[in-house]
Order: structure tokens, then sequence, then C-alpha cells
């Protein structure tokens, strides 16, 4: 029998009104539909108008600092406190209504998650210091680093064991994301976007699962599986959602999104460099940055250490990618239920056990991404709309991976992940996809930018 954690186990205790899944998705578009409310369209003259929205100055987090951590809740004259407050106070009350219809008690989890808000103040309040923030150390590091410092020292006390729901806030955040997926943007990019974004991704997705199953040998298809998504597709987005999919333990999970920030932040400083070391065409090299680096923020760090050109591509691309999280969970889930588990007593299976497998989250991901498209599409009011109400929404989500990951940290031990590492093969699967990764961007880069479709070189930089 295999060991559960202590929030595994009050998860299974606590019988939930609705699925987890769910719940992300009721808490995501509650975000989503308030801040749309907010939003704000004042007409400045007679043929101009400006989108403001209410909910800005409430929702906030901590900026820049160099010498004093109190600078970073001011921001020049304006003060970010209350923004910082309001936004840990949305926060539990959108969870707090989570923590209800899941039946866990709601003075219990308020206190915890006061705790839990808390380290990801810190984490926030680290990444701003300006010379972490110049090497593009961006919070989630700090996030994760706080609570392992905490579960493999003293211990997480059982008492913030209520509010550790890891998947959750990262599955309301992701829910955020999709409003952020414009369809626009990737028509704007066009076919040499999508071939870099959709034909690299599967093809390496598929070569690292095979190659950890048959070359390494792989005990666990599952830990296998998330660590190919993670490193192929978008980083922790997609760990999460594959993980749902082939029902990974929660330390393979941690394992497959260790390893990927740690190759992150590696990438993040060393591919700019490399970049101009090779001497690359910018467009070429944005499009490699963005099908390659695993986190969106990394992405645009590395982007930007490039210029406006390749900022843009890369974030663009990396857009493109990150709707494959929903397709992917949905063909991983299929292949699970068809191959993986199918076994004498499981031989045949209905598309029932598929869809109770598909992480249903993703469904508000793709909604999200369909309605804010139709929005920004519709003229300028609606890219004006759309523009103000994410950027509310961003911020939000910032918070939401920050509690996530605060919550990986704290549940996560390092003996646990010393097993999973037992002989080096994850970091082999890895390196070696990752490196499989990086040649087949490049080449597809070269190929689509310069070779097949040159005129779409510049169509970002018009």
């Amino acid at each position: 029998m295999v060991n559960e954690s202590p929030s595994e186990v009050i998860e299974k205790k606590s019988k939930s009104v609705l699925s987890e899944d769910l719940l992300a998705i009721l808490v995501g578009w509650i975000v989503l539909l308030v801040s749309l409310i907010s939003v704000k369209l004042v007409a400045t003259d007679v043929t101009a108008k400006k989108a403001s929205n209410l909910l800005s100055n409430w929702i906030a987090k901590p900026g820049k600092w160099v010498s004093s951590p109190v600078d970073s809740f001011f921001d020049k004259d304006k003060s970010l406190w209350v923004g910082v407050v309001g936004a840990g106070l949305a926060c539990l009350l959108l969870f707090g209504i989570g923590a209800l219809l899941r039946r866990v008690s709601l003075p219990r989890f308020s206190l915890a998650f006061g705790a839990v808000f808390i380290l990801a103040v810190l984490a926030y309040m680290l990444s701003g210091q300006r010379m972490i923030e110049a090497y593009n150390l961006e919070y989630v590091l700090w996030a994760l680093l706080a609570g392992l410092l905490i579960s493999n020292t003293v211990g997480t006390p059982s008492w913030i064991r209520p509010a550790i729901s890891t998947e959750f806030y990262i599955k309301s955040g992701l829910v955020l994301l999709g409003a952020e997926i414009l369809f626009g943007k990737l028509l704007a990019l066009g076919v040499p976007g999508v071939f870099v974004a959709w034909v690299v991704t599967p093809i390496v997705l598929i070569t690292t699962f095979w190659f950890g199953q048959r070359v390494l040998k792989m005990q666990s298809p599952a830990l296998n599986m998330v660590i190919s998504a993670d490193m192929s597709v978008c980083g922790v987005s997609a760990a999460i959602a594959t993980a749902s999919a082939c029902r990974a333990k929660k330390e393979e999970l941690s394992l497959a999104i260790s390893m990927s920030l740690t190759f992150t932040v590696v990438m993040m400083i060393v591919m700019p460099i490399l970049v101009k070391w090779m001497n690359l065409d910018t467009i070429v090299a944005g499009a490699w940055i963005g099908g390659t680096i695993d986190s969106t923020g990394a992405v645009s760090a590395a982007g930007e250490a490039l210029g406006k050109e390749a900022l843009e591509v890369a974030s663009t691309v990396k857009m493109i990618q990150n709707i494959l999280i929903g397709v992917i969970a949905f063909f991983v889930a299929v292949y699970w239920v068809t191959f993986v588990e199918k076994g004498a007593a499981n031989s045949r299976v209905g598309v029932g056990e598929i869809w109770k497998r598909f992480p249903k989250f993703i469904l508000g991901f793709v909604l999200a991404s369909i309605v804010f498209s139709m929005i920004h599409e519709s003229g300028s009011d609606g890219e004006m709309l759309v523009k103000a109400t994410t950027g509310v929404t961003k911020t939000m989500r910032g918070w939401f991976f920050c509690l996530g990951f605060v919550c990986i940290g704290l549940d996560t031990n390092f003996r646990e992940l010393g097993k999973q590492m037992a002989g080096g093969k994850p970091l082999i699967l890895y390196a070696c996809g990752q490196t499989l990764n990086l040649a087949l961007t490049l080449l597809m880069s070269w190929l689509m930018f310069k070779i097949v479709f040159p005129e779409s070189s510049t169509v970002l930089g018009n």
C-alpha cells in the first residue's frame, strides 16, 4: 500500500459537494466575471475611449525594492498595502467557499490559509529585490523554496494542512490563464508559429515517454508521462493537467515540477547568451525560446533580453503552445485508460471512464479562451475590455500560482523525492528530452521563419 501524505488523507476524508475541477472552474469564472463587470469604458474625447478596472487599486502584489523590503509595498507615491490585503481577502473568500463545499472547517482553513498567504507574500517580496530581479529569479522559485525550507527542517505543522490544496489553486489559475490566450495572436503569427508549437511538442512528448519506458525502463509510467509533458509542453501547467489525467502521485508531480523550475532558471539565463553567441536571427531566436523554456514568465524574461521582436514572438509561440494543455490532457487520459491500465478486468473501455479521467478544469480554460477571444475581436472597445479585465485577472492568477507553489514546497519531502530519483533516471529523462526539444525546436524555427515562410519573420515587428 502506498503511503499517503497528511494532505491527501484530509482530502479523502472531506467529501466535496463539487469535484476539485468544477470548483476550480467556479473560482476562475467568478474572478473573470467580476473583473469583466468592473471594467469601465470612459470617453476621453469625441472619438476615443479609455478603459479602467475598478478593482485595479484593490488587487495588487508587492513591487520592487532595493534595500528595504518595506519599499515593496509602495509604488512611487502609491501604497500597495490595500491591494495586497485585498488580494489576500479575495483569495480567502474564493477558496473559503471551496473549503466549505469540500466540507473543510472554515475556521481551520482560514487560520491555515493566512499562514500560506504570508509565505506567498514573502515570495513576491524576495522576487522584487533589485538584484534578484536582475537575475530573473521569479516568485515561483521563492514560493517553492519557502515551503521546502519549512517542510524539510521543522516539518509542516498539521494546523497548516487544511490550506494545502496545491492543485486547486493552480487549476483555478489555469482557468484564468485561458482569458489571456487569444486566437487573434495565433493568427497573427500564422502557420510558422503553429508548426513550431504544435508539431515539435507532440513529437518530443511521445519520444521522451518512449525513451523513458523502453530505454531507461522507468518503473512508474505516470512519472515518465508527467516529466515528458512538463518538459515538452509548458512546464507546471501541463504537469498538473497530465498528472490528473494519469493519476500520478503527488511526490511524482513535485519531482517533475522541481526539475522543471531548476532547468527553467538555467535556460532563462543561458539561452539569451547562447543566442547572441550563435548570432541567431531575432525572430528565430524568439520562436526557439518560446517553444523550449517551460515557464511563461521565464519566456518573457529571456525574450526581453533579446529585444521587442524576440519578446513578442517568444510570448506568442508559448501562448500557442499553451493551447495544447487541454489537448494533451485529453489524449493522455485516453491512452492511459486504453493501454496503460488496460487488463483482463478492464478489457473494454467506455467513454465514461475516459470522461472520468479527463481533467475537467480544462473546459473552463478553453471556454475562457473562446469567450475572451470573441470579445477581443469584436472591435477596439473589445480589445480595451479584455486588456482591462486581464490586467486584474493576471494579478489574481499570479497569487493563485504562488499559493500553489508554496503548497508544493510544504507538501514535499526530500527523502521522498530521493526515492523517486533512484538511479537518476528522472534527471536523465528530463535532460535527454530537453536536449531533443532544443534541437528540434531550433530546427523547426529556422525552417519555418527563414526557409518556408520567410515573409512571416517580421509580422509581429511591424
